[in-house]
């Protein structure tokens, strides 16, 4: 039992080993395909087939059916962690958000636009407060929610109010 018990712990010092440092046995199993053989997954396979045999020894099975319950143990611990290393690496991420996401997104003027030049908007994109020089058609105060329309460049944007914030039909126009 002693013997499964420190195979047990050299597999949990493997795992830990690769937690901190990556993939130490890396190169070293190359001829080997896969996520099949990586640190994580023989640290895991082996700590399952040490810790496993030892408590099947433990509730009194003979040594030969411990190994068996060990083994067993070690492919199952083996085949999550080597599902667990795939769902990881094969994780895709978002990709770097560009001016071009801006596009179709609300956000608030910070800083009044005026008729003939720029302000500044205020744009929630990917969790990220963006903030970007404005242009719009009409002049818009701070606080306007407003609608991003196109791309000017990438730290510049127009953009129109909100439907919410439009002028009712019948309200006054300001005269040009």
């Amino acid at each position: 039992m002693t013997v499964l018990l420190v195979l047990g712990g050299l597999g949990l010092a493997l795992i830990l080993l690769s937690l901190v440092l990556g993939d130490v046995l890396d190169g070293a199993l190359d001829a080997l395909a896969g996520d099949v053989f990586s640190t994580a997954v023989i640290g895991a396979f082996v700590s399952a087939f040490g810790f496993g045999g030892a408590i099947a020894e433990g509730v009194g099975l003979p040594l030969p059916l411990s190994l068996g319950v060990g083994a067993g143990a070690g492919v199952l611990f083996g085949w999550i962690a080597v599902w667990l290393t795939r769902l990881v690496k094969d994780g895709g991420s978002d990709g770097t958000p560009t001016a071009d996401d801006l596009v179709g997104r609300d956000g608030t003027v910070t800083s009044a636009i005026p008729a003939d030049g720029f302000g500044s908007v205020r744009v929630l994109l990917g969790g990220h407060v963006v903030r970007v020089n404005a242009r719009a058609a009409a002049p818009l105060e701070a606080g306007t929610a407003v609608h991003v329309t196109s791309i000017l460049s990438p730290t510049a944007v127009t953009v129109a109010p909100t439907w919410g914030d439009l002028p009712a039909p019948d309200a006054p126009r300001p005269l040009d």
